[in-house]
């Protein structure tokens, strides 16, 4: 058992404070432009330094739009009547499927404006988001929200600022599951090359069936045995196989 002690800030510096979870979005925009950079290197990736530092501000922009927005489908009543709250992303609370909307429409802006393939550049940012958003779970636990449902395992966690109850890590639970679809995108990106789009759907798939497998987990309110974030995976899931079964039939057996 563990009783979850941790600071959320990792500075105070007079009145600014700077939170691990407020860097986990910077990191991300860092290593967005670092693997870009790093594919322009490898010549996968034709963008100009300045077009890779503006694409990487755009997902930053439509990241944090996205997930506060999609965090008035999760507490409705409580960001409309207290809307300055939805700027404050320093306390944490962010949508991950907002984010995803966010980041898609920000993409698909921005391939619009350059010229450049959609689905080329959805392959490419899929592995430091997945990344990124481990790390965001990472920031979660330490935040201490996003709790687990109760239970006597060993490795169970006491949050105080919620109860007494030693709960399941299902942040941790988050992190590890989104660490290993980096490991299976990052393993797809290397192998082979896969008709563009690729490595999105996969991307889509395996994040929307992990969320599923691990909010079995977490305390949510269940509507017909699935939170509403089950649901929405769900979503992701369906529509993802979908894609992959109709237009990348030959990609998927040139994998084994």
């Amino acid at each position: 058992m563990f009783i979850h002690n941790l600071d959320p800030v990792l500075l105070h510096l007079g009145p600014l404070e700077i939170r691990y979870y407020g860097l986990v979005y910077i990191l991300g925009f860092f290593l967005a432009a670092w693997w870009m950079k790093y594919l322009v290197k490898k010549h996968m990736l034709d963008l100009e330094d300045e077009e890779i530092w503006d694409l990487s501000f755009y997902l930053l922009v439509g990241v944090i739009i996205g997930s506060r927005l999609g965090m008035i489908f999760w507490q409705p009543s409580f960001y409309l009547n207290n809307p300055i709250e939805i700027l404050k992303i320093w306390n944490g609370g962010m949508s991950f499927h907002g984010g995803f909307l966010g980041i898609i429409a920000a993409l698909y802006w921005y391939s619009k404006k350059k010229n450049i393939k959609f689905l080329k550049l959805a392959d490419i940012l899929s592995i430091p988001a997945i990344f990124a958003l481990a790390l965001g779970r990472i920031a979660n636990f330490i935040n201490g929200e996003l709790w687990g449902r109760t239970t006597d395992v060993n490795w169970c966690v006491v949050f105080p600022q919620k109860d007494e109850l030693c709960r399941h890590p299902s942040q941790l639970y988050a992190a590890g599951k989104r660490f290993v679809v980096f490991g299976w995108l990052l393993f797809l990106s290397l192998k082979n090359k896969f008709k563009d789009g690729f490595i999105f759907w996969n991307f889509i798939l395996f994040e929307g069936l992990g969320r599923i497998i691990v909010d079995f987990y977490r305390q949510d309110i269940l509507y017909y045995g699935f939170s509403r974030g089950q649901w929405m995976s769900l979503v992701m899931v369906i529509v993802a196989i979908y894609a992959l079964m109709m237009y990348y039939e030959e990609d998927i057996k040139r994998i084994f």
